[in-house]
């Protein structure tokens, strides 16, 4: 039986695992998406491989641990650690295959431990960047609900690997689907520049956690206005979806209307 301080479900990664999770995310996404598009702040894939970074997201769809492996995997090439309430986590255990581990807010104790837990998993040596994805909502919300409303673990963990490192990266990321020109939704990402954090530049824990929740709802602010005004010049698309109904009717409409212009 698990002690109350200790992290009940911890990271169990697979490599053959993580590759076939990749396949199987492109192949949902195409299957239910029209296209999932990101917006990438170009600073934010140049970040120093041997500073640990924390992406924070705001926690709106069920959709949310699959893009964060595929972001991974296109443009980061980190090892991926992500904090999921324990008991979504029970639900979905393959999670842990792919960098997950538990977090309970509602047992202090085992909570405090898996802030530490996230701590020493950015902080574990390796050749590759450690980064930390975590939805400080903690559980699913509306994606135009005001406030966020973060938790303060976020902050704790930063606190935390700055205790025992010279600095760490904050980076804000925002998700939005919506119904644009398809029978599909699209699925828009946002990046913003990472913020390189210190020991001397840190506002501590309750300030940090306000800063973060300001930051992410402007962010999120910004990405609705560009959906909104169609300004998706700048996303890049990472899936395609396949061709849902009302594209297949069209397609067929303009075959038809080019061989009567033959005939």
């Amino acid at each position: 039986m698990q002690s109350d301080s200790s992290v009940a479900l911890k990271v169990n990664r697979s490599r053959l695992y993580t590759l076939w999770f990749g396949w199987y995310s492109r192949r949902q996404f195409r299957r239910f998406f029209n296209s999932v598009r990101v917006f990438m702040n170009p600073q934010t894939p140049l970040m120093e491989r041997g500073v640990p970074v924390v992406f924070y997201a705001n926690h709106a769809y069920w959709w949310d641990g699959f893009w964060s492996q595929l972001c991974t995997e296109n443009f980061f090439h980190q090892n991926l650690f992500i904090a999921i309430e324990e008991p979504q986590l029970r639900k979905h255990r393959f999670f842990t295959r792919i960098g997950a581990f538990s977090i309970l807010r509602s047992n202090p104790r085992s909570a405090v431990r898996s802030l530490e837990y996230a701590a020493e998993l950015l902080l574990q040596p390796s050749i590759r960047q450690n980064a930390l994805w975590i939805f400080p909502q903690g559980e699913i919300h509306h994606v135009d609900r005001r406030p966020l409303g973060f938790f303060s673990g976020t902050a704790s963990i930063v606190s935390r690997v700055l205790a025992r490192s010279p600095a760490i990266y904050l980076v804000s990321v925002v998700s939005r689907i919506e119904y644009l020109d398809d029978q599909r939704p699209e699925l828009f990402l946002s990046f913003q520049a990472p913020v390189k954090i210190m020991p001397d530049t840190c506002p501590g824990k309750d300030s940090l956690r306000e800063i973060m929740e300001k930051t992410a709802e402007s962010h999120l602010d910004e990405l609705k206005e560009m959906v909104v005004s169609r300004q998706l010049g700048n996303a890049e698309t990472l899936v395609t979806g396949v061709p849902s109904i009302n594209r297949r009717v069209e397609t067929i409409g303009r075959k038809m209307r080019f061989w009567r212009r033959v005939k």
